[in-house]
């Protein structure tokens, strides 16, 4: 039997559990409403997995047998519970936060593997880190609809994550920025309102996470705000994956900055029941190097930056709120933490897969008194998540917040580059990050891939996690390096750049490279049958991305020719064909983009995969 985060303590017994077509869930009479909840949810997994729906009580002393009886009690801890399953009934005792949810989640677990009849256990649990986060980009290329958003919160549940923060910049409807969102698919107050009952349901606390300071592309670059931006003329400039990420900070110096800032925080977080307030303010590459230059000569860099912040963060204390911030910033200068509130929460990041202690250690020694370690999914840039990258980061992090003990890990999931990734293919990262902040012995990864192509989909070999990742590395010709040659091609002009590009991926061998897809993607068609029914849709997104990475390794022969003078430039009519297959390939990927995304920026991603099949007519015109 396969548990996902493993329990703290857990002993198998003799005999079995049978949930016959007739049994009752039982709830203490003196247990709070809530737990009604979580006997639904319990409800809607045996039906699922047995096709029986199990009838929901109410009653001090419930008789008979075959029962499942869920109590709440004041003695256990935070989000403790026991689970006791023995032949005659099944018994989950929780604490009054969430114990019994996550006594449910674990049942769920049992009954998704083992169907009706049941192996006797008795598990006692508790989280070794309190906060457990997940962190989605909302802003950066997807707008997710709000019913996937309550498909991820259930997930979210199910593996017992406790936090979820969407990132947003622009991707919120504003009353009064109106010029900022008018083109876009923004997220509602109806929708933020929706979601943030709903993850409460599941035991999930929804933390507002504003960009407030930096990474404020759209914001700055309407004719109300454009004023505001620390380098004059960058709303004139073209778009650019890159650098909408790399500029658009506030000019800290024009008063109208922070009144603008305060709004917008003040607007978003009456939406959330949280006490948490994420204000970001990370990535100002900017600061100092405009319009707050002679500032920042007079008292340095990182103390207009702390100053800033600080305002922002009492003005959320102020609030009512705890403020969160990322640490990236003041970790280039941690000796000046003591410049920044007490309360604030330091969300300290870091991506690299050998990541180190070093940064979280000299934070730690500097003040942070309140820390999170913030590893991440590895989504970005590319078309298939980096499993093996992924669990390296995660893995390491959070052995590095038990020791240092954090207040909790946020296992981010960024959109740079248009968010290009299928969100879902984030979820085994997402379980990597759930099962080591809730459990802080480290599985390898060999075996907790097994675990989640068992558990999460429904994989009888326990191959499938692995198989995946075998096909993302397959990228002869990353998505990123294809945006950064369009850019340097059709932005700058500049052959020379494009083709030091092209030089950096030169040793990646296409044709190898698509052969290993085509044979992964044999084994992919094997289990699309196979795994659990909710979870086939991944395996079409999985085999859809194969092609992706297939169609734009495909460009590397064609581009080395006209670009670098390597080999025979193509005839016109495999030109036209491989034009033809982008093009193909692109209204599939928008078919499947609808599916969970609002519109938002897709057509920012159509934008390249069309210059790419002009490219190409071109080659021969």
């Amino acid at each position: 039997m396969i548990f996902l985060p493993q329990p703290s303590s857990l002993s198998y017994g003799e005999g079995t559990f049978t949930i016959h077509y007739d049994s009752r869930i039982f709830l203490d009479s003196e247990s709070p409403a809530e737990l009604f909840s979580a006997a639904q949810l319990l409800q809607q997994e045996i039906e699922t997995q047995t096709g029986f729906r199990p009838a929901i009580c109410r009653r001090h002393q419930p008789v008979g047998s075959h029962l499942i009886y869920l109590t709440a009690s004041p003695e256990l801890s935070r989000e403790a519970y026991t689970l006791a399953v023995t032949p005659e009934n099944i018994t989950i005792c929780g604490s009054l936060e969430s114990g019994v949810l996550y006594g449910v989640q674990t049942l769920r677990q049992m009954i998704r593997q083992a169907g009706a009849v049941l192996p006797t256990v008795l598990i006692s649990d508790k989280p070794a880190m309190e906060n457990r986060g997940f962190y989605h980009d909302a802003t950066r290329g997807r707008v997710p609809t709000l019913s996937y958003l309550k498909q991820l919160a259930a997930t979210l549940s199910f593996y017992k994550i406790n936090q979820l923060q969407l990132y947003i910049e622009h991707s919120y409807l504003f009353d009064d920025l109106t010029e900022m969102w008018r083109d876009d698919t923004p997220l509602t107050a109806e929708d933020i309102l929706e979601l943030d009952r709903y993850c409460k349901g599941l035991g999930i606390d929804l933390v507002p996470s504003l960009a407030s300071f930096g990474h404020l592309y759209k914001l700055l670059c309407t004719k109300s705000y454009a004023h505001l931006c620390e380098l004059e003329g960058s709303a004139s400039a073209p778009f650019s994956f890159y650098d909408r990420q790399a500029h658009h900070t506030l000019d800290i110096t024009n008063p109208e900055s922070l009144s603008l800032a305060k709004h917008i925080l003040s607007e978003y977080m009456q939406l959330f029941s949280s006490k948490y307030f994420n204000l970001c303010a990370d990535e100002t590459f900017d600061l100092g190097k405009g319009a707050s230059r002679a500032l920042a000569e007079e008292k340095g860099t990182t103390v207009i930056y702390t100053e800033f912040v600080t305002e922002l963060a009492n003005y959320i204390t102020e609030s009512g709120r705890t403020p969160m911030f990322w640490s990236d910033v003041i970790s280039q200068e941690p000796e000046a933490y003591h410049l920044l509130p007490k309360n604030l929460i330091c969300l300290h990041w870091d991506y690299a897969s050998n990541v180190s202690s070093e940064r979280l250690t000299r934070l730690a020694n500097s003040g942070a008194e309140h820390l999170y370690v913030c590893p991440g999914v590895q989504g970005w840039n590319q078309l298939i998540n980096k499993y093996h990258e992924a669990y390296e980061n995660i893995s390491r992090m959070a052995r590095y917040g038990h020791e240092c003990h954090a207040m909790g890990l946020l296992n981010t999931d960024w959109g740079d580059y248009g968010h290009i990734n299928h969100p879902d293919f984030s979820r085994i990262g997402m379980i990597y990050g759930a099962a080591f902040s809730w459990n802080a012995d480290i599985l390898p990864e060999e075996e907790i891939n097994r675990q989640i192509s068992v558990l999460e989909f429904g994989d009888a070999s326990g191959k499938l996690v692995s198989v995946l990742d075998l096909l993302c590395h397959q990228d002869a010709y990353p998505w990123r390096t294809a945006v950064m040659v369009q850019e340097a091609l059709e932005l700058h002009q500049d052959k020379e750049e494009a083709a030091e590009l092209l030089r950096s991926c030169a040793e990646g061998d296409a044709d190898a490279a698509n052969a290993s897809i085509d044979a992964l993607c044999a084994v992919l068609y094997e289990k699309a049958g196979t795994v659990r029914p909710e979870n086939r849709p991944m395996i079409y997104a999985y085999l859809l991305a194969a092609d992706g990475l297939k169609v734009l390794n495909r460009l590397l022969p064609f581009l080395r020719a006209s670009l670098l003078s390597e080999g025979t430039l193509p005839e016109k009519e495999d030109c036209f064909a491989l034009a033809g297959d982008l093009e193909r390939w692109l209204h599939s990927y928008k078919e499947l983009w609808r599916t969970v995304s609002k519109e938002s920026e897709l057509y920012r991603i159509a934008h390249v995969f069309c210059w790419y099949a002009d490219l190409l007519r071109d080659l021969n015109a």
